[in-house]
Order: structure tokens, then sequence, then C-alpha cells
């Protein structure tokens, strides 16, 4: 019995961390559709969106079954819980992806508003949230997670100064409107992904401190 159930963490682990790829490409890809006017990454970002989709409902039905047939306790037990939080903000990761690449589809008709400056380094900030919040999860490493959480404030700046920015050219040029109001749309993405980061690694430290620091700055420290 004790063989099975450790099996069964294990594929639940792995389908996780599959998941957690098919969500991190489709945020790469997605941004590189923006910045590389490129609607064929754009496109396939919207047909793998499926694929995480049936995969969220995969592992929501593992964890299920973990918890009814084979009551796990003490640091296992924080594993399986924390694994349905994560797979929940791993699909909705996903969903802001298809956003982007939706919004990326809407402006590759448009001229391009300004330079990309802020954009690009929002979106490596996040991107890199997320890559090194699943690492946490892979290695069980709560200063990483920790690390995460201290980045989410940089996103939050660079999402007001992008937005600052783009409303004044929208001021000034009634013809970008269109494809400047997308852009505010794609950074209020990028920083709800780093949002759904923020959540992933509080869940590494609970999982591996048994801390529950959401809303606790000083544990964030």
């Amino acid at each position: 019995m004790e063989r099975h159930f450790e099996h069964d963490l294990g594929d639940l682990k792995e389908r996780l961390l599959m998941m957690a790829g098919l969500a991190e490409r489709a945020v790469h890809q997605s941004v590189q559709a923006v910045f590389e006017k490129d609607e064929n990454l754009a496109n396939r970002v919207l047909e793998e969106e499926p694929a995480i989709n049936e995969m969220q409902i995969e592992i929501d039905d593992r964890v299920m079954q973990l918890l009814a047939l084979q009551a796990p306790m003490a640091v296992d037990l924080r594993f399986v819980l924390c694994a349905s939080r994560i797979n929940s903000d791993l699909e909705r990761i996903g969903d802001q992806a298809v956003n982007i690449a939706q919004s990326a589809l809407r402006i590759l008709r448009h001229p391009q508003v300004k330079p990309y400056v802020d954009l690009p380094r929002m979106s490596e900030l996040a991107e890199g949230m997320v890559r090194e919040s699943l690492n946490a999860l892979v290695h069980g490493d709560a200063d990483l997670a920790k690390s995460v959480l201290l980045r989410d404030d940089e996103v939050d700046h660079l999402r007001d100064q992008i937005f600052r920015e783009l409303l004044t050219y929208m001021m000034e040029n009634s013809a970008v409107v269109f494809p400047a109001f997308e852009l505010i749309l794609i950074t209020k993405n990028l920083e709800r992904i780093g949002d759904h980061a923020t959540n992933i690694a509080e869940d590494v430290i609970y999982m591996v401190a048994g801390r529950d620091v959401r809303h606790l700055a000083a544990d964030r420290r």
C-alpha cells in the first residue's frame, strides 16, 4: 500500500510538472508573438490551450483520488493540497497567455505604438517568476520561493509605468488608441501571471515549511 501511494504521489508530481511546462511555454510564445509580430506563434498558443485544460482536469482527478483513497498525512497531505492549488494557478497562467496571444493577433495590423523597452523587461520578469516558482517546487526550495515573492512589487511598478506611458501616447495621438489599449491589456495579463507565480511560491513555502505566508509581509523576507 505504501509503495502504491508513493508511486501515485510521483505520478501526480510528474503530471503537475508537465502542465507547468505547457503553461510556461504558452507564456513565452505569447509574448514573443507580440514582440516579433508572429501570427503563427500566437495561433500556436491558442491551439495548445486545450491540452492545458485537459491536464488540469486530470490532475484534479488524481488529487481527489489520493485524498479519498490514501488519506495522506503531514508533508504528503500538504503536497497534495498545494498540488491542487498550483494546478489551478497553472491553468490560469495558460489563460493569461491565451489573452496575450489574442491581443497579439489584434495588433498585428497596426503600426507599433512605441519601441518596446519596459514591456520586454516586464515579460522577462514575469516569466522568470513562473520559472523560479516551479524550480522551487521541484527542489522543495523555500528560499527560492521567497525570492519570487520579493519580485512581485517590481512587476507592479513596471505595470504602472507602462500604463502611464501608453495613456500619454493615447491622449497625444488618437490613431494609436486601439493598439495602445491592447498593450495595456497585455501588461495587465503579465501582472496577473506574476500574481499566479507568487501564489505558487507561497504554496511551495507552505509545502516545505508548513507556514502559510499569504498576506504576511514579514514572512516574505
